[in-house]
């Protein structure tokens, strides 16, 4: 499987970019499914998860409210709407798959991305 991010960006704080991973070679609805984070300096975040039909998403506690994770199975594509950007949100974010949730939270994934640079600056 193939997992490609799109939608990053350079963005003021406040304002808002959706995040889109698109998979070729599998289908994406056998998978839990998410966006981890990683900025220069600091540990992998694991930012959202969705199931594989949709009925739960988790978000860690500094985006929620801001960030909002969906998924087309149809589209074979998740994404991530995030709103009301900070400077902290800033960093390489890259989506990745696994069979259940205590897995993808312990980034025991099967497929990830290359990343997609989000840039939170004024």
């Amino acid at each position: 499987v193939q997992l490609v991010e799109s939608g990053g960006g350079l963005v003021q704080p406040g304002g808002s970019l959706r995040l889109s991973c698109t998979a070729s070679g599998d289908t994406l609805g056998y998978y839990v499914i998410g966006w981890f984070r990683q900025a220069p300096g600091k540990e992998r975040e694991g930012v959202s998860c969705i199931s594989t039909n949709d009925d739960w998403t988790w978000y860690v506690e500094s985006v929620k409210g801001r960030f909002t994770i969906s998924r087309d199975n149809d589209k074979n594509t998740v994404y991530l709407e995030m709103n009301n950007l900070k400077p902290e949100d800033t960093a390489v974010y890259y989506c990745a798959t696994a069979p259940y949730f205590n897995n993808w939270y312990l980034h025991e994934v099967d497929y990830r991305g290359e990343g997609t640079q989000v840039t939170v600056s004024s």
